[in-house]
């Protein structure tokens, strides 16, 4: 299953491509409305409430063998836990191995806006980050296919 965390995914159909050619289910999440999809393999999940709601669906269902797409660090900590792969839009892999520096760095970030250090400016995506995201969900893909599910939600 790929998850994605919906709201401002600038890779969804890109997602669906790759998704497709594996057979992978796609589960988009978000706090808002989706455009509908007639294909059988995706599934939209509104999640009304809190600004974080969509991130708790994800978290709660995401674990090993799934794949989860999210520029959110916090839930991309939370899903590395619960043992799933993840990567961001751009093709920046969260594992246990970085998701601690991730987090760190995205904190230090915050603390730099709060203090007026640092203007936040997010740099835009690219056509390099679109190429990138695709290589990596391909890879993310193969190998989500040789780990083990627990079918049980």
């Amino acid at each position: 299953m790929i998850y994605v965390d919906a709201d401002a995914c600038p890779v969804k159909p890109e997602i669906l491509k790759v998704a497709e050619r594996h057979t992978i289910e796609v589960t988009f999440v978000a706090n808002s409305g989706l455009r509908p999809s007639r294909d059988p393999m995706v599934r939209n999940v509104i999640v009304p409430g809190s600004f974080d709601a969509a991130d708790d669906w994800i978290a709660e269902r995401a674990g090993e063998g799934d794949i989860v797409i999210t520029a959110d660090v916090p839930l991309a900590g939370r899903c590395v836990a619960r043992g799933a792969l993840v990567t961001g839009p751009s093709g920046r892999v969260f594992d246990p191995g970085n998701i601690g520096m991730a987090t760190a760095m995205r904190d230090l970030g915050a603390h730099l806006r709060e203090t007026g250090e640092s203007k936040g400016y997010n740099p835009s995506f690219s056509a390099r980050d679109r190429s990138n995201f695709l290589e990596t969900l391909e890879r993310l893909c193969r190998r989500a296919k040789t780990i083990p599910r627990n079918t049980g939600e």
